[in-house]
């Protein structure tokens, strides 16, 4: 799709008392403020992008200027992707003037190409954005027709027999292949000004003289060569869709909406024994806008009721507008589901996945991953030994060192302190300008660190267990000649 009055027209649509004199954009650059952007009323004038501002009020008095902002643009060009998922999950911004839609297997939902062409460009039209829209085999042969072509769409097959795709292509100028202005230049020198002149060329001595970048934009607009589209968002393996005659705008619809959205998703996951991990729910609006909400689970599910939960406050963001006329559901992430008795006896233990639907709404008011949990790391330093990981997150199963005492807290770095000691150990210390007797002590526990680590410190921790008169109890060792305190026993 080519949008070629795209910055003009972004502007205008946010100023709906813009006056209807022809209008140009402006920024600075070498001898003064130049044309980045005119319109199609300042285009039929013969202005264009790279002229001086005063050259073009010389030529046309009354033209609108206005600054360029080329920043906004792509935002603008952006929303302008997301909401065509419409038509297609599959959208990208193609340059600063484009989008590139990958309609295969959607055309049908809209009666076909034709009808889905026809719709997206009256859709656009009322929005007030110019646009020309194409239907082709490859992305390269789309953006050559869409820009150059006589029609919506290029015929199927990229055959050799007349009047086929790849003949109607052939009388495409060179521009088509979106080729440098250096090359272009180049081509035209030689006399070769269209497509189907180089076509039939050696392929040999065209790469010796222009590169091996013309075969491969030649190879691309008659789909020998493939051409991949990154779409802006993930695309959902599984969706559900509800189109509405009338926009709807009421919470309570949407509230009910989304439900119908749910129950439709879920049966397809249920069908393929998949659990949803992370959803995408997509509002369209009438004013050419969209929105999308995300929710995650901790585990993959298809309960219903659980993912309405999840939706409930998301739900309380969403602006209608002038109305809401599709929404989209999808399952950008799941997992294996299996089946699984969902009533267990009240005897027998809870499992955690119990927990999941609470932490899952947890993590959906605080943010995702804010809930977490301690882990344990093989390491012989107590700092490494533990790390934090989302609460449910499935990870390899490890246990904790049971059977050595171990403190609640360690402090976020071991503290030097001044100690008196005997043969035995430490007799009393100071620490933080106060000063503990000891009352009962145990140790030494000898840790070092591992042999393959060469960072960090390398001296061996004499550990010893420490309680003093007051009963407060506390975790230090030695290492060297220095003592330090690193946690503290509830």
């Amino acid at each position: 799709m080519y949008l070629p009055h795209w910055p003009t027209d972004r502007w205008r649509r946010q100023r709906s008392e813009a006056s209807q004199a022809p209008l140009v954009l402006t920024a600075p650059a070498q001898g003064g403020l130049r044309l980045t952007a005119v319109d199609a009323r300042a285009a039929a004038e013969g202005l264009s992008p790279g002229q001086r501002l005063a050259d073009a009020r010389a030529l046309v008095p009354e033209i609108e200027a206005a600054d360029a902002d080329r920043f906004a643009d792509g935002q603008a060009l952006a929303r302008l992707a997301d909401w065509c998922g419409r038509y297609t999950p599959w959208s990208a911004v193609d340059g600063d003037d484009g989008l590139c839609l990958d309609i295969t297997g959607c055309a049908h939902l809209f009666g076909g190409e034709a009808a889905l062409v026809a719709d997206l460009i009256r859709r656009l039209a009322g929005f007030g954005v110019a646009a020309r829209a194409a239907v082709a085999d490859t992305p390269a042969a789309a953006w050559a027709w869409a820009r150059f072509g006589d029609s919506m769409i290029l015929e199927p097959g990229m055959g050799l027999e007349p009047g086929t795709g790849r003949d109607r292509l052939a009388t495409l100028p060179v521009e088509a292949l979106r080729l440098s202005a250096l090359t272009v230049e180049s081509l035209r020198r030689l006399g070769l000004r269209r497509i189907g002149d180089l076509a039939g060329l050696p392929r040999g001595p065209l790469a010796a003289r222009l590169g091996s970048e013309l075969l491969s934009r030649l190879d691309r607009v008659f789909g020998v060569e493939a051409e991949s589209i990154s779409p802006r968002r993930a695309p959902a393996s599984w969706r559900a869709r509800l189109v509405f005659a009338d926009g709807i705008a009421r919470r309570e619809d949407i509230d009910l909406a989304t439900r119908e959205l749910l129950k439709e998703l879920c049966r397809a996951l249920d069908a393929d024994g998949r659990g949803a991990r992370r959803l995408e729910l997509a509002f369209y609006r009438l004013d050419g806008t969209a929105q999308i909400l995300e929710i995650g689970t901790s585990r993959p599910t298809r309960d219903i009721a659980h993912l309405a939960r999840l939706f409930v406050e998301p739900l309380g963001s969403v602006e209608p507008g002038f109305g809401i006329e599709t929404m989209i559901l999808g399952a950008v992430a799941t997992d294996k589901l299996a089946a699984r008795q969902m009533a267990l006896p009240s005897h027998q233990r809870r499992d955690i996945e119990d927990l999941a639907p609470v932490l899952d709404r947890l993590q959906g008011r605080l943010g995702r991953n804010a809930v977490v949990r301690l882990v344990p790391v093989a390491s012989h330093l107590p700092e490494r030994a533990v790390t934090v990981a989302p609460a449910l997150n499935d990870m390899p199963p490890r246990h904790w060192p049971a059977e050595l005492p171990r403190p609640v807290q360690l402090l976020a770095s071991p503290e030097p302190i001044d100690v008196t000691e005997d043969e035995e150990g430490p007799k009393h210390f100071r620490w933080r300008r106060v000063e503990h007797r000891i009352a009962e002590r145990e140790g030494p526990e000898r840790i070092a660190p591992e042999w393959w680590r060469t960072t960090g410190d390398p001296t061996t921790r004499d550990y010893f267990w420490l309680q003093d008169e007051d009963g407060r109890r506390y975790w230090v060792y030695r290492a060297g000649p220095g003592w330090y305190l690193h946690g503290l026993f509830a």
